[in-house]
């Protein structure tokens, strides 16, 4: 009888055993997909998985190959050809004025003819020098691109990572906030069994559970969207949940508005890029202006002609003269065909003048705005700082009272709703203060040099 019952349960233990392994099993796969980074993780997944970055790279790789074509250009110009000619010739005798003067041809001919060349350009009004210029200048100009994409993806990374932290403690505080409500409820529906309180009091603090519950909802489909984004940022798998760490504020790091705008007239990738710029117009300027000047150039030449059909000619059948030269070449129309030529490119060079002191202001401007903005952002933490403690007395002599049936549902849900938004306003304004920290260094050019 024992061994028929042990047969019959020894399945039904098998089957709640693999219950028991899917239940463990899939519980590791949800604690495997959530990822905790620190901000510099982040950032550091983000730079070494960005499409940004590997294009701005193919940008810098493209300017630098085309560096070395124009470098290429110096290097001497050579070719060489070899041909068979076989030729048929029907009319076999050819008059010039008269029989006497006649000509008699062969019935086909062949022929083997092959040249060798080698040039060499010894001056060139120094264009090549200038192609040279041109292009290294744009290569250092995809580099300063690419800075700039690297500074926005930072940023970017940045902004979501504290996005998602504002939405992770908001969370937490409504989380908090409904386990006080509860309790709340509770409370109220053992007063309205002793008759101390109306039913209307209990349903006010369930309608509140509900307006709470009703933000839970909201925060956590804003959190699943951030988290979703941040995941492509950082290019980590779509399901995987990020936990943030918290953070301290940088209040005792803040220097002078001075210092951010000198910084950022020397480290914004913009003015760095206009400068350049102006160089590179310059040079085109010069380029145009060399074109007016010469070409020398050097050659040697060498040809071989075997009239004698063989491929390897008999001896004294075939000539090979070699030629050595010297060229100067000057196309003088350009002394009057390159002045608009001139004009223009010199008009090209203003243009970037003005838009690099344009440029130049606008970055200040910025600067002034998220230093101010920064600012503003510590003073709000010392006020709601300030604010929470009020509110939690404020909040405690309330629950008293209420308590002592002296003060009303309305008053005892006002506090409490005060506190609340009071407690989620703080984070929000501690998250937006490292953001507006962070703004700040982008808009000075060392976003890239701080530590996170």
């Amino acid at each position: 009888m024992d061994r028929m019952l042990s047969h019959k349960a020894l399945p039904v233990l098998q089957k709640y055993g693999i219950m028991l392994w899917l239940i463990v099993f899939t519980a590791n796969i949800k604690a495997q997909d959530v990822k905790k980074r620190s901000l510099q993780e982040a950032i550091n997944l983000g730079l070494q998985n960005s499409k940004s970055i590997k294009l701005s790279q193919a940008k810098i790789d493209e300017a630098i190959s085309q560096y070395n074509q124009v470098k290429d250009r110096a290097l001497p110009t050579g070719s060489a050809s070899f041909a068979y000619n076989h030729a048929e010739i029907p009319t076999s005798t050819f008059n010039i004025g008269g029989s006497t003067n006649s000509i008699h041809l062969p019935a086909r001919a062949e022929a083997f003819i092959g040249t060798f060349s080698l040039q060499e350009i010894v001056f060139d009004g120094n264009r090549l020098r200038y192609a040279k210029e041109s292009t290294d200048i744009l290569t250092k100009v995809a580099r300063l691109d690419s800075e700039k994409d690297k500074e926005d993806i930072i940023y970017n990374i940045i902004n979501a990572y504290y996005n998602l932290y504002k939405l992770n403690q908001s969370k937490k505080i409504v989380e908090q906030n409904l386990e006080d409500i509860d309790k709340q409820i509770k409370q109220s529906q053992q007063f309205f069994q002793q008759g101390i309180v109306t039913k209307n009091d209990v349903l006010r603090f369930q309608l509140q559970r509900s307006n709470v519950e009703l933000t839970g909802l909201d925060l956590e489909t804003n959190q699943k969207v951030v988290n979703y984004n941040l995941n492509i940022l950082l290019g980590l798998p779509e399901n995987t949940t990020l936990a943030v760490e918290g953070f301290a504020t940088n209040e005792a790091r803040i220097l002078p508005l001075s210092s951010y705008l000198d910084s950022s007239s020397t480290n914004r990738q913009e003015i760095k890029s206009l400068a350049l710029r102006s160089q590179a117009t310059e040079s085109n300027i010069k380029s145009i202006k060399s074109d007016l000047a010469p070409v020398v150039l050097v050659g040697v030449n060498a040809y071989y002609i075997n009239p004698s059909g063989k491929f390897i000619p008999p001896a004294n059948s075939f000539i090979s003269p070699i030629t050595l030269g010297a060229t100067i070449a000057w196309n003088f129309d350009h002394l009057w065909t390159n002045k608009n030529k001139i004009a223009e490119a010199t008009i090209q060079k203003n243009e970037v003048e003005i838009n690099r002191g344009l440029a130049a202001d606008q970055i200040k401007s910025q600067v002034n705005q998220d230093y101010q903005n920064y600012s503003r952002s510590l003073t709000k933490i010392h006020i709601l700082e300030t604010s929470i403690v009020q509110a939690q007395e404020n909040d405690r002599i309330l629950e008293s009272k209420y308590r002592n049936n002296v003060a009303s549902v309305t008053d005892r849900i006002d506090a409490q709703t005060q506190l609340f938004q009071s407690l989620i306003n703080l984070e929000l304004a501690k998250a937006d203060s490292q953001l507006a920290y962070y703004t700040l260094l982008k808009s000075s050019g060392i976003i890239t040099k701080s530590s996170y």
